[in-house]
């Protein structure tokens, strides 16, 4: 049985909090992710403010992107692989300047629709 998901209510908006950079909103969605994998539940209401969307908002708009080839099959790796490792790719590291700008490219493109959505400043 689906569960009915609530609209967030006026307070929730009031006190929604974009994040400052799509990368901040990337490991957010990963933590989340994560959370979801392991069994935990969160509340995205709980605590002093709550993000302007739900972690599955950040699925889409990267699906959507690869859907149309916007970002490829090599992009979802490295955003996966360092997302799981909480931290961007190392540009001074020789083995990681590829994945690092194939990072930057599907971030570059990824903060297109997060900013007209208004879930990053």
């Amino acid at each position: 049985m689906k569960t009915r998901r609530s609209p967030p209510t006026l307070t929730d908006i009031r006190n929604a909090k974009p994040f400052s950079t799509t990368e901040e909103a990337w490991f957010w969605y990963v933590r989340r992710q994560r959370a979801r994998r392991d069994g935990g539940r969160f509340e995205n209401r709980a605590g002093a403010f709550c993000r302007p969307c739900e972690p599955d908002d950040l699925y889409r708009a990267v699906k959507g992107l690869a859907l149309k080839r916007i970002i490829g099959r090599e992009h979802l790796e490295v955003l996966s692989h360092f997302g799981f490792q909480e931290r961007a790719p190392d540009p001074r590291c020789r083995e990681e300047e590829r994945p690092f700008a194939l990072w930057d490219e599907a971030l570059d493109r990824l903060s297109t629709i997060l900013k007209a959505k208004e879930i990053v400043e």
